[in-house]
């Protein structure tokens, strides 16, 4: 019978029955089961995981880790001394070379100071040399010029000039000028002077004698 107001059928308490329910979604939706199993899956891959990483042992207390840690301490503290006893060496080479730069310097002033002490002593050498062979020569000149006791030829034995008693002469003093060859026998001068320092002038061709009169130097 239609509800003329709604167009809907009358309801009839046939109809106010209680419907049965449809079925269940989770039944009809195999999807969602897969979606939910995978899920599990999942989370139970998870939990075995945590488990896993609690129950490993941990690598610093192996006894590989210690025997590494103690190798790398061995080396380290090799480095360190090492590197210690290069500094050390390092500081002994640099104050050695300090020393032998002060030494060198100081060995270079003591050459540039024993150079000059030299060419001072042949500088000195030099002027002594000079004044030995002045001395030298003066003592031969003089040596050549001076006559002592005996009887000597002018010009051939002793140069020609005026001689002069080098010292007072005694009372025996005696000198004689003879012509050369006479032998004594032809006299041109002759003296016993008794003292002072008597002189006499001499040419070529004669003959001197002095007897005990000491030396005569030529003036």
């Amino acid at each position: 019978m239609l509800n003329t107001e709604t167009d809907e059928p009358e309801r009839t308490p046939a109809n106010d029955e209680p419907e049965e329910a449809p079925p269940s979604s989770e039944k009809g939706n195999p999807g969602r089961s897969r979606r939910i199993f995978a899920t599990m899956a999942v989370l139970a891959l998870l939990a075995g995981s945590v488990a896993v990483g609690t129950t490993l042992p941990d690598p610093k207390s192996s006894e590989a880790y210690a025997a590494l840690a103690g190798e790398k301490a061995s080396v380290e503290s090799e480095r360190d001394t090492a590197k210690s006893s290069y500094e050390s060496l390092k500081s002994k080479y640099d104050t050695l070379q300090t020393g032998i730069s002060d030494r060198e310097a100081k060995v270079t002033a003591r050459e540039t100071e024993v150079g000059k002490a030299d060419a001072a002593v042949k500088t000195a050498e030099a002027a002594v040399k000079v004044r030995e062979d002045a001395v030298t020569g003066a003592e031969k000149t003089k040596a050549a010029n001076t006559v002592g006791d005996g009887t000597w030829t002018v010009g051939k034995d002793i140069e020609p000039g005026t001689y002069r008693a080098a010292a007072n002469v005694g009372s025996s003093c005696y000198w004689g000028i003879y012509a050369t060859g006479s032998n004594g026998s032809n006299i041109i001068q002759n003296d016993i002077p008794g003292g002072g320092r008597p002189a006499v002038t001499l040419s070529s061709g004669q003959d001197f004698n002095s007897t005990r009169c000491g030396k005569w130097e030529k003036q």
